[in-house]
């Protein structure tokens, strides 16, 4: 899958994919030992709402259906607070396990730039849980910069943000 996606707009009618790409996920993480994505750890009800306001795209692949997807955000005060700074944020990127290694999720990743560009925007920003060095060290391979840590009840993400356009030719 290496190259260039075009991810479209998700709709209502993609609910129950999303959900389950998220569920497959949760599973996998739980049985790896992973600590992003517990499970059940996104509700029905806020994923149709984050549909409805146009938040999620998706990749669509003609064996499995929904190969992959995330969310692209102009605001995140729940991570980032009050900062102004313009930018796109990304959440919920997912590549089903069945396409893992393809390169689907840095495809997403030049995707989400392409679209950060496109709306005159400097910074793509993300996070993942402190307790995820895997997933840290992926998004650092890709060109993001941890730059602080937000504290949750439950738990704390790292925050990671990169200038547009800025990954490395190697990455």
């Amino acid at each position: 899958m290496s190259g260039a996606v075009a991810p479209e707009p998700a709709d209502a009618s993609d609910l129950d994919a999303i959900l389950a790409l998220r569920g497959s996920l949760e599973d996998w993480m739980a049985q790896t030992g992973l600590v992003q994505w517990p499970r059940g750890s996104l509700p029905r009800e806020r994923v149709a709402a984050q549909l409805a306001g146009g938040e999620w795209w998706v990749v669509r692949d003609p064996e499995i259906g929904v190969a992959g997807s995330l969310r692209l955000l102009r605001t995140d005060p729940d991570f980032w607070g009050d900062d102004a700074t313009p930018a796109v944020y990304v959440h919920g990127l997912m590549v089903d396990r069945r396409r893992a290694g393809t390169g689907l999720g840095r495809a997403l990743l030049d995707w989400a730039q392409d679209q950060a560009r496109a709306a005159g925007v400097d910074v793509l920003r993300l996070d993942c849980r402190t307790s995820n060095p895997a997933l840290r060290a992926y998004y650092e391979g890709y060109g993001f910069t941890a730059v602080g840590v937000r504290d949750f009840p439950t738990f704390s993400a790292t925050l990671l943000q990169m200038p547009v356009g800025g990954r490395p030719a190697s990455a």
